[in-house]
């Protein structure tokens, strides 16, 4: 599983959605690493699949299924129903759809200490 918060250089919602995704990749038991990547003016935007700052994306997908089907991509603050940090159930949502895909095993909203989700 590849999960990627792409981001440009001063954006104030960058640092706290990696904590987020960090957060929920640990509460469901999910090993993944993230991988930041600062986007420029001289990156293309669609090419990177960047709808603005901060920008998740999961096996290349974007956390918010909404966006998959009318992608508008560019530079720009990003807004998830108003607020600069994705919601905790819109990752959450991602990272067990992207499970389904990895046969990470299970789906479950809180795994005991000795259960995890298999990384890829």
């Amino acid at each position: 599983m590849k999960i990627e918060v792409l981001y440009f250089e001063g954006c104030p919602n960058h640092k706290p959605t990696v904590e987020r995704t960090k957060d929920v990749l640990q509460r469901l038991g999910v090993d993944a690493n993230i991988h930041e990547l600062e986007v420029t003016q001289n990156d293309d935007p669609m090419i990177m699949k960047f709808a603005g700052s901060p920008t998740v994306l999961i096996d290349g997908q974007d956390i918010d299924p909404r966006l998959r089907a009318a992608p508008n991509y560019g530079f720009g603050c990003r807004t998830y129903g108003g607020a600069g940090v994705p919601p905790v159930e819109m990752i959450e949502a991602a990272l067990r759809e992207a499970c389904n895909r990895h046969d990470c095993g299970p789906s479950r909203a809180s795994p005991t200490d000795d259960e995890h989700i298999r990384p890829s």
